[in-house]
């Protein structure tokens, strides 16, 4: 359990990259659809990882 959790712990620094990079690309004005989906796309991914981390961090913890 504790591999996966530091396998997602490292995805989700990885998305937290990706994410500013994709901020850094949106213009001030007229955003384009694509970028959008790309970061929609990747906040998604964030929450999901987020919340299987904590629920693995949970069960550990309730196993100790």
């Amino acid at each position: 359990m504790s591999d996966r959790i530091s396998e997602l712990e490292k995805r989700l620094a990885d998305l937290e990259a990706d994410i500013a990079e994709t901020e850094a690309r949106l213009p001030a004005h007229s955003v384009k659809p694509p970028v959008m989906r790309d970061l929609f796309a990747l906040e998604d991914e964030r929450e999901s990882l987020r919340g299987e981390l904590r629920r693995l961090k949970a069960l550990r913890n309730h196993a100790d």
